[in-house]
């Protein structure tokens, strides 16, 4: 395993290096789809990372996962989302799926030959999950569901085909969160993409709507065919999802430590470096403690998952941490370059506009504390 990572993670660093920099800027600025970019990583394998190698995929370890995504982010973070969206669906299906929707979905997932993500969130939900709306009702006499409502915020909804949809077949199973089921959804009659959003970071990604109008879907597709057990299923999806956002602000924010630290040994004032001013020195250490930190959190709940473990404790400290280091860090990253880090000559901007997409995405950070204040009671329950 480990040889496998060095390998991959080595290809990464140069696709980030020789075809994803180069291209960043451009398409940032102009908010366009990278197509190409995404085709490569598909040929290296990336959308099929968590797809165990009997369909296809590389069957990379968590570890492995979260480092090619702070590779990724590292040169431009807009690269890491259509594979982790991606990677929460064949996550589900590979842990939750019956052995004949593995074989029909994991091997065109695993090749990127058909892509993805989680058709989560809703227009009035937000982060209330089981107040959704999206409903599923059992057609009599027919082995199908027909399905209504809308999504949105949803990365690759507009150049995905397949969806983890969640949906309500119950409207009054008590706790609501009972009346969710999980759909392997394929875009069709009845199934389409509704606007696209236009972000201030996060660039060159699709964000859209998804919109179900009388959209039929096989009772095949019920994730596992269970109903009622939607809920379950992407919260253990959103841990391994809360990871790579960690990893995403890591590799973010080591790349404006970088270009920081780079800058301030060239930038002069006063005739020497700014480097050897003790000002710029404790930014400077601040900042390298900070992602230290955050990298040190975000594999060890990579770790736990890996043995199997519950980790939305420590996915959610380790996404609560690093997505806020990372607002910290691009900002400091800012004031060392002073205006020439406010200009988009340099990538300083962009890296200060994506970070907030990490305290965002994946739940905000309020609810990423609820989640840990919940389990710490429960682990210190006197």
């Amino acid at each position: 395993m480990l040889e496998v990572r060095s390998q991959l993670l080595s290809a990464v660093r140069d696709f980030v290096k020789h075809e994803a920099i180069p291209q960043s800027a451009e398409h940032d600025e102009n908010d366009t789809y990278p197509t190409e970019l995404f085709d490569q990583m598909a040929d290296m394998g990336l959308f099929g990372m968590t797809v165990p190698e009997e369909y296809g995929g590389l069957g990379v370890d968590v570890v492995t996962f979260s480092m090619v995504f702070e590779e990724l982010a590292k040169g431009w973070m807009s690269l890491t989302g259509p594979i982790g969206s991606h990677s929460m669906l064949t996550w589900g299906i590979t842990k939750y799926g019956t052995e004949a929707q593995k074989k029909k979905w994991l091997p065109d997932l695993a090749t990127g030959k058909k892509r993805g993500g989680l058709a989560l969130t809703e227009p009035g939900g937000g982060t209330d999950v089981a107040g959704m709306q999206t409903r599923a009702e059992k057609v009599k006499g027919h082995d199908q569901y027909v399905i209504n409502g809308n999504k949105q915020f949803i990365t690759n909804g507009r150049n995905g085909d397949v969806f983890l949809l969640l949906a309500k077949t119950d409207m009054n199973a008590i706790p609501p969160h009972k009346g969710i089921t999980g759909f392997i959804a394929e875009k069709g009659p009845g199934f389409t993409a509704g606007k696209d959003f236009n972000k201030l970071g996060y660039r060159g990604v699709d964000t859209s709507e998804l919109i179900f109008q009388d959209y039929r879907v096989s009772a095949d597709e019920v994730l596992g065919l269970e109903e009622g057990k939607g809920f379950y299923q992407v919260m253990d999806a959103l841990e391994t999802g809360r990871i790579n956002v960690a990893a995403r602000a890591v590799g973010v924010a080591s790349a404006a430590f970088e270009a920081a630290i780079k800058y301030a040994q060239q930038r002069e004032t006063f005739g020497r470096p700014i480097s050897s001013r003790q000002s710029i020195q404790n930014i400077l250490a601040d900042m390298a403690t900070k992602i230290h930190a955050a990298r040190l959190m975000t594999r060890d709940a990579a770790e736990r998952k890996d043995r199997g473990e519950r980790v939305d404790l420590e996915a959610g400290m380790a996404k609560l941490y690093a997505s806020e280091i990372c607002a910290e860090v691009t900002l400091d990253a800012m004031r060392i370059h002073g205006g020439a880090g406010y200009i988009k000559d340099s990538p300083i901007e962009r890296y200060y506009r994506d970070a907030p997409l990490m305290i965002i995405g994946e739940g905000t950070n309020e609810i990423q504390r609820l989640i840990i204040a919940k389990n710490l009671l429960k682990r210190y329950e006197i």
